[in-house]
């Protein structure tokens, strides 16, 4: 079975011969693994084993636009690059939007049809798009937006007190992924993907009040052109921490695939169990304490758990719950595929019991000393 023979069968609620993978790296991650590992692929997922390859676009780009110390993106915001003990990451330092309500005027959205912003999908789409999977992505796409250029206790404070001002910014935001998605959709893409983070790892950043109010509409009409654009394109939202309050309303506005059901948050067995029949998982490999410190018998031992767990009748494409990062071992990402890969998927592996994921992470934090409280 090819590669997006697979993905497409999973999300169809089929079995198959083994469960579909993606997962994916940061871009100073990327580097490392090219030069340690000697790899020449376009794309390194391929390399290890994914079944799909994931183009970005927009916003969603912006926190690695550059390597500058300090740097403006083309939506007008400010970044910072800042080294940890194991790399680099970004922070937002200055908001566009922030302080005069008055700036909104003046601001509008980058050119969404630019030509050159789909340079890098026309090249996968020739590398990879006969066998893989092409999933085309426009993250942080209207919450996450909003927040990044007028300031997030400024925003929550706006969608409070200030209706008309968030429904006049989500309207100019909203028509940059419109426009891109309905491109990569134009050039043949199988998936698109959108997404907020709306929750932390205890549950939703805003009330499903202000979720139903500002963003359900707005994800309903887009969901809405892209199905027109194509009734068969999938299509994939983000939503970090435990969005368990809304995804009952996402699959009723049209939501094919959820990502990247944090397992430190929202439980993947359980929201297998619950949704699966209408719901594809991707994710729920966790990337907080299990890849960074743990070793690959423990990857080894979670992955065949999940694939237990989430993969009987297709529903489920397993991979880290968000970029792997620069503190991962290299051992461990090739224990995940190696063992994706050398499981093939018989009646046999859903029979033996599955344990809890709260007892997985209370017996691997006791292992390495750590805190034994866990979130779920």
């Amino acid at each position: 079975m090819r590669s997006k023979e697979r993905v497409r069968a999973a999300i169809a609620h089929e079995q198959t011969e083994r469960v579909p993978s993606f997962s994916s790296f940061t871009p100073r991650l990327t580097q490392k693994l090219r030069n340690e590992l000697d790899i020449r692929e376009h794309d390194i997922g391929i390399h290890f084993g994914n079944d799909m390859v994931q183009v970005g676009i927009g916003i969603e780009k912006s926190n690695n636009y550059s390597t500058d110390p300090e740097y403006v993106c083309p939506w007008g915001i400010t970044w910072r690059n800042i080294k940890n003990n194991f790399g680099y990451y970004t922070t937002i330092v200055r908001n566009p939007l922030a302080g005069d309500e008055a700036k909104i005027d003046s601001w509008s959205v980058p050119d969404p049809t630019e030509k050159k912003l789909f340079g890098e999908m026309e090249r996968i789409l020739d590398l990879y798009g006969g066998d893989y999977w092409i999933a085309g992505s426009c993250r942080c796409s209207l919450f996450e937006t909003a927040w990044y250029l007028r300031g997030l206790d400024q925003f929550m404070l706006d969608m409070l007190l200030n209706e008309e001002y968030v429904n006049t910014l989500l309207d100019k935001i909203m028509e940059f992924p419109r426009a891109a998605l309905l491109e990569y959709i134009h050039m043949g893409v199988d998936m698109v993907w959108m997404g907020d983070d709306v929750a932390s790892q205890q549950g939703m950043m805003i009330s499903p009040e202000l979720w139903r109010k500002y963003l359900k509409p707005r994800y309903a009409s887009l969901f809405r052109d892209f199905k027109d654009a194509n009734p068969d394109i999938k299509i994939a939202y983000h939503s970090c921490g435990n969005c368990g309050a809304i995804v009952e309303e996402l699959i009723e506005i049209g939501l094919d695939v959820l990502h990247p059901v944090q397992p430190q948050a929202i439980d993947p067995i359980e929201t297998k169990q619950r949704f699966g029949d209408r719901l594809t998982l991707m994710g729920g490999l966790d990337i907080q304490l299990l890849m960074p410190k743990g070793n690959p018998e423990d990857v080894e031992e979670e992955v065949l758990r999940l694939i237990r767990g989430c993969g009987k009748d297709g529903g489920f494409i397993l991979g880290g719950a968000h970029h792997f990062q620069e503190d991962t071992p290299t051992r461990n990402i090739q224990a995940l595929y190696r063992t994706i890969q050398d499981h093939s998927l018989t009646s046999d592996s859903f029979r033996n019991p599955v344990e809890s994921t709260r007892d997985v992470f209370s017996r691997l934090k006791e292992k390495l000393n750590l805190d034994s409280k866990v979130s779920p």
